[in-house]
């Protein structure tokens, strides 16, 4: 039976990909920074790990308990809204740490075994910013971009050992705790000076005409893992398809 192991499953995007996994008959590793019972259905199918993506001695543990593992979905990240004038660059570091070089080093960490086996598909997912440009999103935006371009050139240095690799680019989820996700509060981040400019904004992310679902994301990031066209962009959600497209 296959196994797949996913970041960030404590809510959103990995919590339903989760599930949805375990619902087509998957052993599922969910991990997340602190492990609640609850979050997901008993089932000897289902593992919790604790896993900080920005820790090394955390993923190396978390990898050595969870075994080998057929596809890797990172998941994981944190958001930021705002002006990027005032964004505490110790912030844009922390976005950075968790969206970038945390799935830089999940990746790192398991190619070896994928190598191996010359088999194994990792998920890499980013988000509908990086199909067109957002206003008050640059330093979630560049974190982002550098995976897309990071999975692109990856996914032809390992499709000589048969390990696939793919994007899954999520749409804009209004029931996701991604807003939440920052110890930053938006409204700070809007100077004065931004706010004739950002008001109109705003209101459009209040009622956006497309949105995303959870389990749209699930279904794709599964979609992803099956995949053996060679494909590497799958866009998750009504509002991602579209922005793909229009690209």
């Amino acid at each position: 039976m296959n196994t797949v192991l996913i970041t960030g499953c404590s809510s959103g995007y990995g919590l339903e990909t989760a599930r949805h996994f375990h619902a087509q008959g998957w052993n599922v590793v969910a991990t997340m920074r602190n492990p609640r019972e609850g979050v997901l259905p008993a089932s000897d199918r289902i593992r919790m790990l604790a896993l900080d993506v920005t820790d090394s001695e955390s993923i190396r543990a978390a990898l050595a308990a969870a075994g080998p593992i057929d596809v890797l979905v990172n998941n994981a990240g944190i958001g930021v809204v705002g002006a990027f004038e005032a964004t505490p660059m110790a912030h844009v570091r922390k976005v950075f740490e968790t969206n970038t070089l945390g799935t830089m080093e999940m990746v790192q960490a398991v190619i070896p075994q994928m190598r191996a086996r010359r088999s194994g598909v990792i998920v890499n997912v980013t988000s509908s910013v990086t199909l067109a440009a957002m206003p008050f999103a640059a330093a979630y935006t560049a974190s982002k971009q550098a995976i897309e371009g990071f999975t692109g050139s990856l996914s032809h240095e390992l499709s000589a050992f048969g390990v696939r690799v793919k994007l899954v680019e999520p749409g804009y989820a209004p029931t996701t705790r991604f807003s939440q996700n920052t110890e930053l509060n938006i409204a700070d981040l809007i100077p004065d000076a931004y706010a004739d400019f950002a008001k109109p904004i705003f209101a459009d992310f209040a009622n956006p005409a497309l949105t995303t679902k959870e389990s749209d994301v699930a279904k794709v990031v599964w979609q992803a893992g099956q995949d053996l066209s060679g494909r590497l962009r799958f866009p998750a959600g009504a509002d991602a398809v579209a922005l793909s497209k229009a690209r």
